[in-house]
């Protein structure tokens, strides 16, 4: 379990190709306080610790996640958002993120607004029921307010505003237009969509 507040930004070191991917990631955590077996959230991809030493970890990425999160997430030189898991009695900021990818975005367009920046995404239409204005969305393991939304026949359009803050101390700074991010809705729209899956087929 996570909140979608980013605590270090990681970049990975190096891939290897095992029977999935073995990724090492350097970071700025005391590794010393890492145990094996561990789950960090990988710019909104929840991944187990398997290797560690000074200033690293390395977690297995599996054919599945790789087929379900961003393009070209998983290559040497990729910075990542990273957030250890929620510890009982630890402060809740954002909101509760599993680290369970529902989707992936693009960025559709960017645009200043006050010292902030306004993103606009693009999100497949199966996606777009669960995005709400002012509900919660996880774009690459961030927690984010959704301003607006707009739907079409075949994809929906939301817009976010990152503040100077969080430009700085995530990987959102360096966001472009066509880029792809992972989207995790929120985990009570997640339920909600199996209810109504369920009430559909009854």
């Amino acid at each position: 379990m996570f909140t979608g507040i980013v605590s270090d930004v990681g970049r990975i070191e190096s891939v290897e190709k095992t029977g999935d991917l073995r990724v090492r990631i350097a970071c700025g955590y005391d590794t010393a306080t890492i145990d094996l077996g561990a789950s960090v959230a990988c710019s909104g991809v929840c991944l187990t610790v398997v290797q560690k030493g000074p200033g690293w970890f390395a977690v297995d990425v599996s054919g599945e996640t790789v087929s379900r999160t961003a393009t070209d997430q998983w290559i040497a030189g990729r910075p990542l958002n990273l957030e250890r898991a929620l510890k009982l009695g630890d402060e809740l900021g954002g909101h509760i993120v599993t680290g369970h990818v529902d989707g992936v975005a693009t960025v559709a367009d960017l645009s200043g607004d006050g010292d902030s920046t306004r993103v606009t995404f693009t999100v497949d239409r199966a996606l777009a029921p669960f995005v709400a204005p002012k509900g919660s969305v996880t774009i690459d393991g961030v927690s984010l307010t959704v301003n607006a939304v707009e739907d079409s026949a075949d994809a929906a359009r939301f817009t976010v505003n990152l503040i100077p803050h969080t430009q700085s101390v995530t990987t959102l700074g360096e966001l472009a237009v066509g880029r792809a991010v992972n989207v995790e809705i929120d985990v009570l729209a997640r339920y909600l969509m199996r209810m109504e899956q369920v009430r559909a087929t009854s």
